[in-house]
């Protein structure tokens, strides 16, 4: 049985969707409570925003999407630095933690899926208004408020996850003493 054309249309937002919802599932467990400190993960993830921060900064056509992206640079490097304020260390016989403030990341986090799933409606109501421009790249940001909410996402993470990493080296794990009892060294 063929699908309608309005089934089609919609299917890969019903798939969308869900996945949406489980990735903030996650990055709701990953952002509330205490966190341990994986500085090789932390680093990559750092590498892998700048790289995609510098590829969509290159591509953007207009010098509006890049103002965008500048203030959302900076909102999410001021954010982040907010963030570091309310962000609690710890260090344990198990290793080093960190608890973030988790309705920040939360919000940031949120409020750029929430964009996404604006622009995909956008596009399955009016998929013209979605299309490039004749001459245009394919992967030019058509949207500066989409690319704005996008640094501001990236850069509250890089500035954030370097933040950690900086604060972290200072900490110490305890070291077990001749009575074989770990001391709390900071």
């Amino acid at each position: 049985m063929p699908v309608s054309p309005d089934v089609a249309r919609w299917l890969p937002t019903i798939i969308f969707v869900p996945l949406v919802g489980f990735a903030l599932y996650r990055r709701y467990k990953r952002t509330f409570g205490r966190q341990a400190l994986g500085p090789k993960r932390m680093a990559f993830r750092m590498v892998l925003l700048a790289v995609v921060c510098t590829l969509f900064a290159a591509s953007t056509p207009t010098l509006a999407g890049l103002g965008a992206a500048a203030v959302g640079a900076i909102c999410g490097g001021a954010l982040a630095a907010f963030g570091l304020v309310h962000t609690r260390f710890e260090v344990t016989a198990e290793g080093k933690f960190y608890t973030p403030n988790g309705w920040i990341g939360l919000a940031v986090t949120a409020l750029f899926l929430g964009r996404l799933v604006a622009r995909m409606f956008t596009f399955y109501v009016d998929p013209a208004a979605m299309q490039p421009e004749p001459g245009a790249s394919p992967f030019a940001q058509r949207s500066a408020l989409t690319l704005g909410i996008f640094f501001v996402m990236a850069f509250y993470y890089l500035v954030y996850y370097g933040g950690v990493l900086w604060k972290s080296r200072a900490l110490r794990v305890p070291a077990e003493d001749a009575t074989g009892a770990r001391s709390r060294v900071r």
